[in-house]
């Protein structure tokens, strides 16, 4: 008797293992969010001492793109999460649907960045322009390389889920790519009020 509850103890401490995923991916995690917290505050502090050139500056910025980026990247949130739910279900083919999704809205997300992008470097606006823009484009291009990141794991755990590599008793790889995702999706969620709205 006491060898099968220590076994059931065991099972379901593996199904409910926080933090979900790899203890590795945490410390990845923990050092990524570091770095973007110093460039955050690098950017206030910059920003109180050219309070008028930001606040101008700002202003040349498209705010609807960086809100359809914002709504882009929570709804590849939401469906991550749905992924997850559904390999606990043990529906590994509904799950590798939704990562397919939310890779989608990665892919959104950078063609959004593309054209916004595009539209400011063909006026000449570059990283020299000013501090502004220097803060602006090195900041989103940093968060962009997060996002192709993101999706590059999410597409290795999607080929995984596709060949019925999870269940619903094992899917610690999926939470590991998950954990990274939201990440992603935090640090846009700061960056755009941040960059876009914060006056």
């Amino acid at each position: 008797m006491t060898g099968t509850h220590g076994a059931s103890h065991s099972s379901g401490h593996k199904l409910h293992h926080y933090p979900p995923g790899d203890l590795a991916i945490w410390v990845f995690i923990l050092a990524e969010l570091f770095a973007f917290f110093v460039l955050f505050n690098a950017y206030a502090f910059t920003r109180l001492k050219h309070l008028e050139l930001f606040n101008e500056m700002q202003l040349t910025l498209d705010a609807n793109a960086g809100m359809i980026n914002t709504l882009l990247l929570i709804t590849g949130s939401w469906c991550v999460a749905r992924a997850i739910a559904a390999i606990k279900a043990n529906h590994c083919r509904h799950s590798a649907h939704w990562l397919l999704v939310a890779i989608g809205t990665g892919v959104g997300f950078l063609i959004v960045k593309y054209f916004e992008y595009g539209a400011k470097f063909s006026l000449g606006i570059n990283l020299d322009t000013n501090l502004f823009y220097t803060f602006y484009i090195a900041l989103t291009m940093f968060h962009a390389m997060h996002v192709v990141l993101g999706m590059t794991i999410l597409a290795f755990v999607w080929k995984k889920a596709m060949a019925g590599g999870y269940s619903a008793h094992d899917h610690h790889g999926m939470e590991t790519g998950a954990s990274y995702w939201h990440m992603v999706d935090l640090v846009w969620i700061i960056l755009f009020p941040l960059i876009y709205v914060m006056r």
